[in-house]
């Protein structure tokens, strides 16, 4: 791949960024909450663990060209 064809990496490596950082967000606001026993269900912890992972993967991906 070369030139152009990486745009579409770089736009998956934005996505999964911005999955980790609101899975991120998300898990910080379920620690604050006010009502304890309002127990969210969504593992919000393994969803950002994941984003990064896949963010790290398809950015090693861009950035060699992916051939």
């Amino acid at each position: 791949m070369q030139g152009p064809l990486l745009g579409p990496l770089w736009i998956g490596v934005g996505a999964f960024v911005a999955v980790a950082a609101g899975s991120g967000l998300a898990e910080w606001r379920r620690t604050k909450r006010r009502n304890l026993d309002r127990v969210g269900w969504m593992p919000w912890t393994l969803i950002q663990v994941m984003a990064v992972l896949g963010a790290v993967v398809t950015a090693a991906l861009a950035i060699k060209g992916w051939r």
